[in-house]
């Protein structure tokens, strides 16, 4: 799933062109340019962990780990991470050489080449495969139960599981980022290709790019546990089950060195997947949006223009980037996920030097963001302590007041706690509808999480200490 608060990229519309780039007029950084930057990188974020690997039309110009994984072991550029939702342009490149195949229409009803397919909402026999992968189909978390899909074993059971849903939009008309576009893509690729996805890939993805260490499933390669930030602390967790093995949206395991070849690829170099046509189809916006085909259109430093995907998952975090002016390919993996993610600030840094320029220092805002909340935990703490020992005063002088004038008075006390109660649906808001469960901020959002039930339970404890002890002074009196 998910999801971070902060996967949204924004963008410009642009057309890209997948043909050869002209020649760079900057000098390609070099591996100990690149190596310093890391370091400082490494230094100013205080990850665990990281992986990055920087392309150039059809070489590696370096692919290096930083750091470690739960384990204690280095982390290398073959160390296998959890992508996320840059999973999506590997589905979209599946679908692509299906549609090239002639096996997959991208602008028939997906209804039609996918027996099982249906829903609730009559307009789903308009969605077409093209407004899955430009995430145009009207699917949308707040009509479609996530939480219900993701207890599925398999994409069949849960393209099945879509009957009931409704759309949010007319197919075509509006974006909307919602996993199950994705997922019904990859279940598409298995229908029209009649192999399972994972193999699929294996087979027309990731084995003709010499992804050896790249799979869907967690049975044959497994990561290690990932990290949280919890007030600073890196503390390492089991990952959250959100997405399933041989999930379109977000199932890939790969490695830095992996993505290197992946990247040349995107650029029209090395082993050709699809056309050059197929490749520029993908990296086209569509028609109601900037959002290509599993890649987003975005400014980097000094305007250039890239094509990028981020991925946030509960304890893993990427982005990938092309620049198709230069030929350029980047790509950052962490093994961490928190409030802030620093993915893409590492990979803009990376973008610069590639430009000839002097990226600036990266980090410091989550440590300075997760202080902050710190903070404000420990003085709701202390204000419950107070609040608690000095409830018996407030009872005395309350005394015969009103019930109504009580209550208006434990209004404020109590405000934290309501928030608390409604927090999964206010973060829902803040993103948009996205699906967001109790268990998810427990993960990313922990310091959040916890701040705001200590303020919760500071205020509830200091309301009910008030209301015991006026209860007592009133019978006494």
């Amino acid at each position: 799933m998910k999801a971070t608060l902060i996967a949204a990229l924004t963008g410009v519309v642009i057309t890209v062109a997948a043909s050869t780039p002209p020649p760079t007029a900057h000098a390609q950084p070099s591996k100990t340019t690149i190596d310093d930057y890391m370091a400082k990188a490494m230094h100013g974020t205080d990850l665990p962990g990281l992986s990055v690997v920087v392309t150039h039309r059809d070489r590696v110009v370096h692919a290096a780990g930083y750091g470690q994984d739960s384990a204690g072991a280095p982390i290398t550029a073959d160390t296998p991470m959890r992508i996320a939702s840059v999973s999506k342009s590997f589905t979209a490149m599946a679908v692509m050489t299906l549609v090239e195949d002639g096996r997959i229409a991208l602008d028939d009803p997906v209804a039609d080449q996918l027996p099982g397919f249906t829903m609730a909402d009559s307009r789903h026999t308009g969605v077409t495969v093209r407004h899955l992968l430009n995430q145009t189909s009207g699917f949308s978390d707040t009509t479609i139960d996530i939480t219900a899909l993701e207890q599925s074993s398999s994409l069949a059971e849960y393209t099945s599981a879509l009957g009931s849903a409704s759309l949010a939009a007319d197919p075509g008309t509006h974006y909307e980022y919602c996993n199950v576009n994705y997922d019904v893509a990859a279940r598409l690729v298995e229908v029209a290709s009649g192999r399972p996805f994972g193999e699929y890939l294996k087979d027309r993805v990731f084995g003709p790019l010499g992804m050896s260490r790249s799979t869907v499933s967690s049975q044959e390669i497994a990561p290690a546990d990932g990290y949280n930030s919890v007030f600073g602390a890196w503390l390492s967790r089991h990952e959250l089950p959100a997405f399933l093995d041989s999930s379109g949206a977000g199932g890939v395991i790969t490695t830095a060195a992996d993505m290197g070849k992946w990247l040349i690829s995107q650029t029209g170099n090395g082993a050709r997947l699809v056309s050059p046509e197929g490749l520029r189809t993908m990296h086209r916006s569509s028609t109601v949006d900037d959002y290509a085909m599993g890649w987003m259109p975005e400014q980097g430093p000094d305007g250039v223009q890239l094509l990028v995907h981020p991925g946030n998952l509960f304890t893993y975090t990427a982005v990938q980037a092309v620049v198709p002016s230069t030929g350029y390919g980047y790509a950052v993996l962490a093994n961490s996920a928190s409030l802030s993610d620093d993915t893409y600030s590492i990979l803009t840094g990376l973008v610069e030097l590639s430009q000839g320029g002097q990226p600036e220092d990266v980090g410091g805002g989550r440590q300075l963001f997760e202080l902050v909340l710190g903070l404000i935990a420990l003085v709701a703490v202390g204000l419950g302590v107070l609040g608690v020992w000095r409830s018996r005063g407030w009872a005395r002088r309350r005394a015969g007041t009103a019930p109504w004038r009580v209550a208006l008075r434990l209004v404020p006390l109590l405000l934290p706690s309501a928030v608390f109660v409604a927090y999964p649906d206010l973060i829902e808001l803040l993103m948009n509808g996205r699906t967001v469960t109790w268990s998810q901020l427990t993960y990313f959002a922990i310091p959040l999480t916890i701040t705001l039930l200590v303020a919760a339970l500071a205020g509830t404890t200091t309301a009910i200490a008030r209301l015991v002890n006026l209860r007592s002074v009133s019978t006494s009196i």
